[in-house]
């Protein structure tokens, strides 16, 4: 699966032809499931203003060529539908990546479940009252509907990365007192419920995925041992599928190493029964090979290695001696 990438390259949240041969090239390079980027479900919920965007009718037009284009290719088109919180409001990274403050004609104002800000220095968010979270599971069912119009196949919801509901379900960032703070149950309630009517949107028979952050890394934060037990109330929820990643929601130290995140992906399919995916520093296919092979997880993400190549897929079928579809006009360079 290619992981969803941010190209921060939209205007008003529109669609355009980087997308289109972005996305359309992983298809051709082999993948076998295309997840576009973080995909906003409203525009405050953009992380930035170069976000793509699902929150209004005239968005369909471009997504709908894209999958069509990656559906004839062979692959299958999935979204993933995202706001971004506190984090929102900040610069494309190439111009710094620094938050813009909601004063700046650039800027807005964002939205948690606390008015805790994500670092120092920055704009505090405010507080998300009751209307306000109404209007976020509005937001994400209408984007389901657009995205199921669009010809996407497949829905991500991003719960991870210190976005809004992993800023929900972390004690960290979630100070609440009613009940969508406090206790485990009221942390996780804004996720289950966004996760109900964007069924209601979402026909059953197409996969719905949701991208956790399996822990926090910090003390007193978010635990793979909550993950755990999220992962198995989704899953009666009706999720087909747990997006192993971690860490975003504070600074903190992450070790990273090849596949560090692996062993998330593999306990909690143990423990929950539930289909996980694997991602973070999957680079060779041997690797990839070795993960689904052993049980740790039912599906591989790979992100920068898919910038790198997006035609990884067909090169690590040939070093696995698989059989794998080229593109008809590919044919003359096939190994």
């Amino acid at each position: 699966m290619v992981s969803p990438m941010c190209e921060y390259s939209s205007v008003d949240g529109f669609a355009n032809d980087w997308h289109l041969v972005h996305l359309g090239s992983r298809a051709v390079g082999g993948a076998a499931l295309v997840i576009s980027e973080a995909t906003a479900v409203s525009p405050e919920g953009r992380i930035s203003s170069g976000d793509l965007g699902i929150w209004k009718d005239e968005h369909i037009e471009k997504l709908k060529q894209i999958t069509g284009f990656i559906h004839h290719h062979g692959a299958i088109a999935g979204i993933q539908l995202a706001h971004a919180g506190r984090k929102a409001s900040h610069e494309v990274p190439w111009k710094g990546n620094k938050q813009i403050p909601s004063a700046n004609q650039d800027g807005w104002k964002t939205l948690a479940p606390s008015p805790v800000s994500f670092a120092e220095g920055e704009e505090a968010p405010l507080e998300l009252d009751k209307a306000g979270i109404e209007k976020v599971k509005a937001d994400f069912k209408a984007a389901a509907a657009r995205a199921l119009e669009a010809g996407f196949k497949v829905i991500e919801i991003h719960a991870a990365h210190g976005y809004l509901f992993h800023e929900f379900y972390s004690p960290l960032s979630n100070h609440r007192r009613d009940e969508y703070g406090g206790p485990f149950e009221n942390r996780i309630r804004l996720l289950l419920e966004t996760v109900a009517v964007v069924k209601e949107s979402w026909p059953a028979e197409n996969p719905l995925f949701v991208r956790i952050s399996s822990t926090d890394w910090t003390e007193g934060g978010w635990t793979i041992d909550d993950s755990v037990k999220l992962a198995g109330i989704l899953k009666k929820a009706g999720v087909d599928l747990i997006d192993c990643s971690s860490g975003g929601n504070v600074l903190a130290k992450i070790p990273l190493k090849p596949g560090y995140q692996v062993e998330f992906a593999e306990r909690i399919r143990k423990e929950s029964g539930i289909l996980t995916g694997a991602v973070g520093l999957i680079v060779e296919a041997a690797q990839a090979d070795e993960i689904i092979r052993d049980g740790q997880a039912d599906m591989v993400l790979l992100a920068r290695e898919m910038l790198r190549d997006p035609y990884f897929p067909l090169r690590a079928a040939n070093k696995l001696g698989q059989e794998i579809m080229w593109p008809v006009q590919y044919e003359r360079a096939k190994w």
